[in-house]
C-alpha cells in the first residue's frame, strides 16, 4: 500500500507527523511506500530527529501550505504547490492509494474533488467512528456537506452501511436517521423524506434515532447532514475532554479519593483508552475515487499512526468497489420507488 501524507497542515508541525509516520512504518510492513509531502528541508530535519531511515520513505517537496485561515476553494485554486494539493494529486495520478492530512477540512474536501466522485455518488461524506457503551458506531456526514437533500442522506446510509459492515465487522448494521425524536411525527422535511427513502433500501433500517440512542448501543450507522453531524462530533469531543478534566479533579480532591483512584487505576486506564480520540486516527471521506483520511489538526504521534492504519484498512478492504456496487443497486431501487404522495 502506498500512502501520501500531508506533513505541513497540522498544529504541531511536521516533526510530530513524521514521528507518527515512523510508528506506522514499524507497525505495518504492508506499507510499500510512504510519501511525505511538504518542505523538503523541514522534512529532512524531522527525519533526522526521529532517526527514521526507511527505504519506503519518499519526499515530495512543495513550497506552500494551506492554513486553517485559507478559504477552501480559493486556497485550492491559488496554492497549487501546497502540501495538501500535491498529496491529493499523488492519488489522482495513481502514485498513492490514499492521502492523509491534518489540514483545513473544507480545503481537503474541496481539493479531494479532484479525485472525482464514484459513479452514482452525488456527494462524498465524512464518516467518523465514535465509541458507544460496548462498541463503536459511525456517524456521517460529519462535516463535508452542510446543506443536503434527502437522496444524499439515503446514499450516506448506504456508504455508512458498507463501512460498518466491512470495517466494524457487523453482519447487519443498524442504520438510523438522526432526528429530535424517534416518533415518525418528529424531524423536518429533510429527515422525513430521507427516512422514507432509506426504508426503500436493502438496509437494516431503524427509522429515526435521537441523540439519546447514539452512545447507548442503539444504532451502528447514524445518518445526518454535515451541519448537524459536525456539531454532534465536536460536541462529543468537547464532552469527552470535559469529563476527563472533571474526573481528574474529583479523584484528586482529597487523599482518600486519590487512594481509591490508585486502586482502580486499571479500570481508569481502560476508560481512557476507550474515550481517546487518537485511537480512531481520523475520519474517512467516502464516495471518491481514492482514499482520503482527515486527521484532527491537533493530532499527535499516535493519532498520525492510527490515521495511516485507518487508510490501510480501507485500501485493503477495497471499500470503493463495494460502495460502487451497492450505490448502483440503491439508485435503482430509489428510481423504482413510488414518489411521495401529494397532500390533498
Amino acid at each position: 500500500m502506498r500512502i501520501a501524507v500531508d506533513v505541513m497542515g497540522g498544529d504541531h508541525g511536521c516533526e510530530v507527523v513524521i514521528a507518527g509516520a515512523k510508528l506506522a512504518l514499524e507497525a505495518d510492513d504492508k506499507i510499500s511506500a510512504l510519501h511525505l509531502v511538504g518542505d523538503q528541508g523541514q522534512i529532512e530535519a524531522a527525519l533526522k530527529k526521529a532517526a527514521l531511515r526507511d527505504a519506503r520513505v519518499q519526499i515530495l517537496h512543495c513550497t506552500e501550505v494551506l492554513t486553517m485561515e485559507d478559504k477552501p476553494l480559493e486556497g485550492i485554486r491559488k496554492k497549487k504547490d501546497s502540501s495538501m494539493v500535491r498529496a491529493i494529486e499523488l492519488v489522482r495520478e495513481d502514485k498513492a492509494d490514499a492521502v492523509i492530512s491534518p489540514g483545513n477540512t473544507g480545503a481537503l474536501v474541496a481539493g479531494s474533488m479532484k479525485l472525482r466522485r464514484l459513479e452514482g455518488v452525488e456527494r462524498p461524506a465524512i464518516v467518523a467512528r465514535m465509541p458507544s457503551r460496548t462498541g463503536d458506531f459511525v456517524l456521517l456526514d460529519a462535516g463535508a456537506n452542510p446543506v443536503c437533500e434527502p437522496q444524499h442522506l439515503a446514499q450516506f446510509a448506504v456508504m455508512g452501511n458498507v463501512y460498518a459492515r466491512e470495517i466494524l465487522g457487523l453482519a447487519k448494521p443498524r442504520v438510523g436517521v438522526l432526528s429530535n425524536g424517534s416518533e415518525e411525527s418528529k424531524g423536518n422535511d429533510l429527515t422525513r423524506e430521507a427516512a422514507r427513502l432509506c426504508s426503500q433500501l436493502d438496509l437494516n433500517f431503524l427509522g429515526y434515532v435521537e441523540g439519546f440512542h447514539l452512545f447507548d448501543d442503539g444504532v451502528d450507522v447514524v445518518v445526518a447532514d454535515g451541519f448537524v453531524g459536525n456539531i454532534v462530533l465536536k460536541a462529543a469531543e468537547s464532552l469527552g475532554y470535559a469529563m476527563k478534566s472533571i474526573l481528574k479533579a474529583e479523584l484528586t480532591a482529597n487523599p482518600l479519593r486519590y487512594l481509591g483512584a490508585l486502586l482502580c487505576s486499571g479500570g481508569l486506564k481502560g476508560l481512557k483508552r476507550r474515550m481517546d480520540p487518537e485511537v480512531y486516527g481520523g475520519a474517512v471521506l467516502l464516495g471518491l475515487n481514492g482514499v482520503v483520511v482527515k486527521m484532527h489538526g491537533s493530532s499527535r504521534e499516535r493519532a498520525v499512526m492510527n490515521a495511516i492504519r485507518v487508510a490501510c484498512e480501507e485500501v485493503s478492504h477495497d471499500l470503493n468497489h463495494t460502495i460502487l456496487r451497492e450505490i448502483a443497486q440503491a439508485n435503482q431501487r430509489l428510481a423504482a420507488a413510488p414518489a411521495t404522495p401529494v397532500a390533498a
